[in-house]
C-alpha cells in the first residue's frame, strides 16, 4: 500500500506555482500544425482559397493563446500579445525555411528536388522545428523552445539548442549526431555534416549567461566529426573545417583545416596480427 506521507509529498510538489506547465503534446501538435500549414508536404489537407489559410492561421493563433494561458504567471507578456507576435513572425520563418531547403538541395547531389528535401530530409525537419522554437525563445516563452527542439532531437538525432543564432540558407547534410550549443552563432550559407559539435569549453555554472559556444561565419563548411569549442572561438568566413578536427582557437577567413592520417596497406595472408576482434 502506498505511503500516505509520500502521496502528501507528491501532492505538495504538484501544488507549487511552477507546476503550471504546458502540455508537451499540445506544444508538439501546435508545431506540427504550423508545418502542415506552411508546407503541403506535411499534410494532405486542401484549401479552396487564401481565406481558408487566413482562417487557419487565426485558429492556430487562438490555439497558441489557449496553451499559454495556464502559465501566464511565468510569461513576460500577455499570452495574447505573445501569440500575435509569434504569428507575425511566421512569414519570415517560412521564407528562411524555403532558403534552407534550397541550400540543402544545392548542397546534396543525391537530392532530386526541393520537394524531396522538405518531405524526407531529417536535416530540414530539425531546422524547421528549430526556427519555430527559436522564435519562442526570442519571445521569452519558457519551456516551449526546449520541448520543441528535444522533440526534433529525438526524431532526427540532431540537437540544436533553441537559443542558438542561425543565419539564412543553413544546410545540414545527413545530420545524425550534430550538437549546436545555446550561444552558438552561425552565419549565412553554412553547411554542417553529421557528428559536428559546436560546443562549450568546461565552464562554471555561474558563467552560464556568457557566450560559451563558437561563432561560425558565412560560407563555411564543417565536415563530419569536427569539434569546435569555446565562446571566443571564431571560424572566419569561407573556411573549410575537415573531418575529426578538434578546434578551440579562432581561425582566419578562407582557412582550411584538416587531419592528415596515416593509412597502412598490408596483406591479410601475411599479416600475423589478429584482425578479427570481438567487442
Amino acid at each position: 500500500m502506498t505511503d500516505e506521507s509520500f502521496a502528501q509529498k507528491l501532492y505538495k510538489l504538484r501544488m507549487r506555482p511552477c507546476c503550471s506547465l504546458p502540455d508537451k503534446k499540445e506544444v508538439r501538435k501546435l508545431a506540427e500544425e504550423i508545418l502542415r500549414l506552411l508546407f503541403p508536404h506535411f499534410s494532405v489537407k486542401n484549401y479552396s482559397s487564401p481565406q481558408d489559410i487566413s482562417d487557419e492561421l487565426e485558429q492556430l493563433e487562438f490555439d497558441l493563446c489557449h496553451i499559454l494561458k495556464p502559465f501566464q504567471n511565468l510569461l513576460k507578456k500577455n499570452a495574447k500579445e505573445i501569440a500575435q507576435a509569434f504569428f507575425d513572425s511566421i512569414p519570415e520563418i517560412h521564407a528562411n525555411l524555403i532558403s534552407d531547403a534550397e541550400a540543402i538541395y544545392q548542397g546534396d547531389p543525391a537530392a532530386k528536388n526541393v520537394d524531396e528535401v522538405i518531405l524526407t530530409y531529417p536535416g530540414f525537419l530539425a531546422i524547421a522545428i528549430f526556427r519555430i522554437a527559436h522564435e519562442f525563445h526570442n519571445l521569452e516563452v519558457p519551456y516551449f523552445p526546449r520541448v520543441l527542439t528535444e522533440y526534433a532531437h529525438s526524431s532526427t538525432g540532431i540537437d540544436i539548442h533553441p537559443g542558438a543564432s542561425i543565419g539564412k540558407s543553413f544546410c545540414i547534410d545527413h545530420g545524425t549526431g550534430i550538437v549546436i550549443g545555446e550561444t552558438t552563432v552561425i552565419g549565412n550559407n553554412v553547411k554542417l555534416y553529421q557528428g559536428v559539435t559546436l560546443g562549450a569549453l568546461s565552464v562554471n555554472k555561474s558563467l552560464a549567461d556568457l557566450k560559451r559556444h563558437p561563432t561560425i561565419e558565412d560560407n563555411t563548411i564543417i565536415y563530419s566529426g569536427a569539434t569546435i569549442l569555446g565562446g571566443k572561438t571564431v571560424v572566419g568566413h569561407d573556411s573549410v573545417i575537415g573531418g575529426n578536427v578538434w578546434l578551440t582557437t579562432s581561425v582566419e577567413p578562407y582557412s582550411i583545416l584538416y587531419n592528415k592520417s596515416e593509412i597502412r596497406v598490408g596483406n591479410a595472408v601475411l599479416n600475423k596480427e589478429p584482425i578479427n576482434f570481438s567487442i
